[in-house]
C-alpha cells in the first residue's frame, strides 16, 4: 500500500483544515486506517482510525469531537477534518494502514504516508 497524504497548512486557532490521504492498493477491505501526529521532540501520537470494511471510528481524547476521520472507498482516500484548531495540535501528521483490527500504537503500522504539516496559530 502507497500513502499520500495532503492539505497541511497554517491556520488560526479556532479554525479547519482537511487533510486528505490516498491510498493506492488492490484493495483495503481489511485494512484499518488511521491518522497520527508527531509534534517536535514529542513521540508520535495517535489520533483517529476508521475500519475500512465496516467504517467504525475511532479517536483519541484530543480528536473526539472535534476531528472527523472518514473513507471514500470509490476513491480510496480517507480524510480527517480537523475543527476548533488549538496551537496544541501542531504537528506533522501521518497516514498509515495496516491489515487487521484497530491499535493506537504507531509500532502496529506496516504503512506510512510521507507526512503533512499543521500549525496552528495563536
Amino acid at each position: 500500500v502507497q500513502l499520500q497524504a495532503s492539505g497541511g497548512g497554517l491556520v488560526q486557532t479556532g479554525g479547519s483544515l482537511r487533510l486528505s490521504c490516498a491510498a493506492s492498493a488492490r484493495t483495503l477491505s481489511t485494512y484499518v486506517m488511521a491518522w497520527f501526529r508527531q509534534a517536535p521532540e514529542k513521540e508520535r501520537q495517535f489520533v483517529a482510525a476508521v475500519n475500512w470494511n465496516d467504517g467504525t471510528t475511532y479517536y483519541s481524547d484530543s480528536a473526539q469531537g472535534r476531528f472527523t476521520i472518514s473513507r471514500d472507498t470509490a476513491k480510496n482516500t480517507v480524510s480527517l477534518q480537523m475543527n476548533s484548531l488549538k496551537p496544541e495540535d501542531t504537528a506533522v501528521y501521518y497516514c498509515a494502514a495496516e491489515r487487521g483490527f484497530y491499535t493506537r500504537s504507531p509500532n502496529n503500522y506496516g504503512y506510512w504516508g510521507q507526512g503533512t504539516l499543521v500549525t496552528v496559530s495563536s
